[in-house]
């Protein structure tokens, strides 16, 4: 089993930045896959943004240039900086790996329980 803890929401003033972080731990064999989701209140679970082990972090549109995903592949962690936030990045922010348990195991999702970020004057 593999368990995914994220950290680091908070409040913050619009133009302000945070960092998320979140760790991955189990029974760990890869995990192909880290990346971040939100969900604001009356709103369906978004993207934010993912990156593959050694690959090309990818992005929603309206965070490009503004949120940075980096990951450690040897701690099983990723990370969120999040910059010039503004009002409609308030969410619950999402942590998820997609990961095999061991060699042969099929990938499965595993999520985070949430981190509230809430951006506000």
């Amino acid at each position: 089993q593999v368990r995914v803890v994220e950290s680091g929401g908070g409040l913050v003033q619009p133009g302000g930045s945070l960092r998320l972080s979140c760790a991955a731990s189990g029974s760990i064999f890869s995990i192909p896959v880290m990346g971040w989701y939100r969900q604001a209140p009356g709103k369906q679970r978004e993207l934010v943004a993912v990156i593959r082990s050694g690959g090309t972090p990818n992005y929603r549109d309206s965070v490009k240039g503004r949120f940075t995903i980096s990951r450690d592949n040897a701690k099983n962690l990723v990370y969120l900086q999040m910059n010039s936030l503004k009002f409609e990045d308030t969410a619950v922010y999402y942590c998820y790996a997609v990961a095999a348990s061991s060699p042969g195991m099929g990938l499965v999702e595993y999520w985070g329980q949430g981190t509230q970020v809430t951006v506000s004057s």
